[in-house]
């Protein structure tokens, strides 16, 4: 006669309890050890000794904004080094005009050595495009054909012409280091979308991490579990995702439900451990990205029209092409945040700008333009925001010789774009100078952008804090910032 499991143990000798009890202890035991000496390693032990902080749970549950969104996803490609806005986005007849004039107003010079006042008007000729006629730099071709889908602002403004320092400003709110970072922060406002992949994702050049390095995507005093995940840049993207042939299927089901127990009991005992709960759910998550990230990762699915339109085809736009399509599969799967990033600073030209601008502009003009046209395509750019620009622009003057010579650092007045996601479309907003050296008509800061995107995904950004050391904290931390409500859609 058939019996149930339970009645099974309920009549087991005590011989065999005992033995069963003493297996069960071993295993798990066991686990607990090597799950201990695992986040031993990491660092993600409380010591000894220190009582426990009151338990705060941080996860990536979705979560509603203060009020209804206009964007759900971004993606944001940022240019490091600093983008020519007067050769590529911000034209200056009166410059141009002035070429080889020496310049009467106060510069700031980050290399006096090589410096010099001589007005350079851009070698590069400027057209009024659709629509909205707005003029751009014939080194972008492609933007031009969606300059009626974006919203480009000219009078960005940091105040802070070094590299790293107005990279943090715009990115975590201060120009200091240590700061969570915008993606931390909108992963923390709003969770995630999707439980089988990162809410917050990172796609790095094959050069190289970009200048200030992994700093540009921290989680700073936040939990980890708001860090940026990284994608490698070459194939494969993320390492490990097929289990060995001797532990697939059911198998490894198994194995992963027996350690979840396990972590799951192991958190119990360590109340007030956030670090160790963010790291158990990124292992979590890694067992459930084996089949999402796989598939999201597969460009091959893509037609060859769409590849074409990314510049797959072309040497020159194949690689950031390549991470264009795949931030769109991204957030089309549901991830809330993606950002591209190219290695070093290719757009810091001090000098030799009349042949290196023309080579990274043709190197990202296309693919990006292709992701817009894409989303718009497919019905996700009106909810999701992408963003172009770098943290700074160049000087009017000539550094080095007005021939071969290039420009200096200038965080007085630059250019971004934005396009989908709740912003006005063909639009050109502000203004800087006669000689596009600081921004005088509707000023832009750092934090009035922070401000604005927080706005666009539903959220009062002096309400969305966090805490710290009893501090509420918060991405621009009570500094004087706006909405810029003149750029919404």
């Amino acid at each position: 006669m058939h019996r149930s499991s339970s009645t099974a143990r309920s009549q087991a000798p005590d011989w065999q309890s005992g033995r069963r009890r003493f297996l069960f202890n071993s295993i798990a035991g066991m686990g607990s050890l090597a799950l201990a000496s695992l986040l031993k390693q990491d660092g993600l032990l409380g010591k000894e000794g220190i009582a426990p902080k009151p338990r705060t749970s941080f996860d990536l549950a979705a979560r509603k904004p203060h009020f209804e969104p206009k964007a759900q996803a971004m993606i944001s490609l940022f240019m490091h080094g600093g983008p020519s806005h007067i050769d590529l986005t911000d034209p200056k007849p009166e410059l141009t005009k002035r070429d080889g004039q020496d310049f009467s107003g106060d510069i700031k010079f980050s290399f006096i050595n090589r410096a010099s006042k001589k007005l350079m008007g851009s070698p590069f000729k400027f057209q009024k495009h659709g629509e909205c006629g707005t003029e751009l730099s014939e080194l972008l071709p492609h933007l031009a054909e969606i300059v009626d889908d974006i919203t480009l602002i000219r009078s960005m403004h940091t105040g802070i012409n070094g590299h790293e320092s107005s990279i943090r400003y715009l990115n975590t709110g201060i120009s200091i280091p240590g700061r969570p970072a915008l993606g931390s922060w909108l992963t923390y406002g709003l969770g995630a979308e999707s439980d089988s992949l990162p809410a917050y994702v990172v796609m790095t050049d094959p050069g190289g991490h970009p200048v200030d390095g992994v700093r540009n995507w921290s989680n700073g005093w936040m939990p980890s579990i708001y860090q940026g995940t990284v994608i490698r840049p070459r194939e494969p993207r993320i390492l490990n995702l097929e289990p060995p042939a001797r532990l697939a299927g059911t198998l490894q089901e198994q194995n992963l439900k027996f350690l979840g127990k396990l972590n799951r009991r192991h958190l119990e005992n360590h109340p007030g451990e956030n670090d160790l709960e963010a790291r158990i759910s990124s292992y979590e998550l890694a067992a459930r990205m084996q089949g999402a990230a796989k598939e999201a990762l597969d460009i091959s699915q893509e037609t060859k029209a769409t590849q074409e339109m990314y510049g797959l085809d072309d040497p020159a736009t194949q690689e950031y092409g390549t991470r264009c399509l795949i931030a769109r599969r991204l957030v089309e799967r549901g991830v809330r945040f993606v950002q591209l990033f190219l290695g070093g600073q290719p757009w810091d030209m001090h000098n030799s700008i009349r042949t290196q601008l023309p080579k990274v502009c043709k190197r990202t003009d296309q693919p990006t333009a292709a992701l817009v046209k894409d989303l718009k395509a497919r019905g996700l750019l009106d909810t999701t925001l992408v963003h172009w620009g770098g943290e700074i622009g160049r000087l009017p003057v000539t550094e080095g010789d007005p021939k071969t010579g290039g420009r200096d650092h200038n965080g007085q007045g630059f250019s971004s774009w934005l396009a989908g996601g709740g912003v006005k479309a063909g639009l050109a907003f502000g203004e800087t100078d006669e000689f596009g050296h600081s921004a005088v008509v509707d000023r832009v800061a750092a934090n009035d952008y922070q401000a604005t995107l927080m706005h666009l995904f539903g959220f009062d950004h002096e309400k969305l804090t966090f805490q710290l050391n009893g501090q509420e904290r918060s991405l621009t931390d009570g500094r004087p910032c706006r909405v810029v409500k003149e750029i919404l859609a």
